[in-house]
């Protein structure tokens, strides 16, 4: 962070920004209160913000605290993830309308609708997301493999990708269940931002240091009052992530996972987290990475109109896994299994990367509080004993 040049901004600034974004015809998605819980939607303002407030995440348990200060970012990561505004719930794909002996392929109407015809990509939003952490720059990063990398692409996700601007906000405190730490992913924010905000507030003052990571970016700030930001600000800032790296209560080791998990196929460990688990798929839909979908064909009564929808689905659901003959994973052990070992190992085959952030998620809206930090330490645990006995045991052999 030294070696960046940083700037500081006072809090009206962040106003400033926003409105500087709208004009430019962005729609500024942020976190906001939402009943019982921060979300993101629309913002216009720094109003809209969750002031004041912060979130408290333990294992099955999400609760709101309000703060004696007005802060804009107190609180970790919400339940959405940026994923739903690129990689949308439901997507209209294209639709057809019969027109006397054939059918015409219309694209369809709003934000959230891509069509293979000629143009109608040219609809795709343009999105800035204000309070991106560093953990889910690093997920938008996988989907940028997962939807944007190789040969087939989806051509929705690119356009609006291309057109999104990304504001993150790097962390100052951890959450009750993050592990981003040991996963090389946060709290500060690397790369894959336009601007990166940190939020400081000390007795009697309350600015943000902000890095550029764009031209985007750095024309963004011009447009606002900003100065260099002095030695002592700095430090403070870089004290706050170090202090919310090192209260992370949770980690996971990484070492040699591919092959641990890959050979512990039939651990008992998988029977004793099925037995807990609901197969809700709650697990999946927090995900910022998980990007399971399936296709629904919708026909009108009459006949004359047919719509192709996209939408999210789980490995954990049954249908999922369906072929001609029944579900290829039909327990509750078999999804889990495939599930944490697709996301911890074979991910990495495929995409080159982990497919977990460490943000959390999965732990804190899991109804049972299933930790998958837990889940995977016992099963390392195990494994690491099971070699070493074997190792030692070649050794005495080789010496009797």
């Amino acid at each position: 962070m030294s070696a960046t040049t940083l700037y500081r901004l006072e809090r009206p600034a962040i106003d400033e920004i926003i409105s500087s974004l709208r004009q430019q015809h962005y729609t500024v998605v942020g976190p906001t209160l939402r009943g019982a819980s921060i979300e993101l939607d629309e913002l216009r303002s720094t109003s809209d913000l969750p002031l004041g407030w912060t979130d408290e995440q333990v294992p099955a348990r999400y609760r709101l605290l309000k703060l004696p200060v007005d802060s804009l970012f107190a609180y970790t990561v919400s339940p959405h993830s940026w994923k739903r505004y690129l990689f949308p719930p439901i997507l209209r794909l294209f639709s057809a309308q019969r027109n006397g002996k054939r059918f015409d392929l219309m694209s369809g109407g709003g934000g959230l609708t891509y069509s293979s015809i000629p143009g109608a990509a040219d609809a795709a939003p343009h999105y800035a997301f204000l309070g991106v952490r560093s953990c889910d720059l690093h997920a938008l990063a996988v989907h940028d493999k997962v939807f944007a990398g190789g040969t087939y692409g989806d051509e929705y996700y690119r356009r609006t990708r291309e057109q999104t601007c990304v504001i993150a906000v790097n962390c100052t405190l951890a959450g009750g269940t993050c592990f981003c730490a040991s996963m090389k992913t946060g709290p500060k924010a690397s790369s894959g931002f336009d601007l990166a905000l940190t939020e400081v507030i000390t007795e009697g003052d309350h600015y943000f240091l902000v890095e550029t990571g764009s031209d985007r970016g750095r024309t963004l700030l011009e447009g606002v009052h900003h100065r260099p930001a002095e030695e002592t600000e700095v430090a403070r800032g870089e004290e706050l992530m170090q202090n919310a790296s090192q209260q992370m209560g949770r980690s996971l080791d990484t070492e040699n996972i591919q092959q641990i998990l890959s050979q512990s196929a039939e651990h008992p460990r998988w029977d004793i987290v099925a037995a807990r688990c609901l197969t809700c798929a709650n697990c999946t839909m927090v995900c910022p990475t998980c990007f399971c979908s399936t296709m629904e064909d919708v026909i009108d009564l009459g006949g004359t109109r047919a719509e192709r929808f996209r939408k999210w689905d789980s490995c954990f659901t049954m249908d999922f896994s369906y072929i001609h003959g029944g579900s290829v994973r039909s327990s509750a052990r078999a999804r889990y299994r495939h599930w944490l070992t697709h996301k911890l190992a074979s991910w990495i085959d495929q995409f080159g990367t982990s497919g977990c952030v460490g943000c959390g998620r999965c732990i804190t809206w899991c109804p049972v509080g299933i930790d998958i930090t837990e889940e995977y330490r016992a099963i390392r645990e195990s494994y690491v004993t099971k070699n070493a006995a074997s190792s030692t045991k070649e050794v005495n052999d080789g010496n009797a």
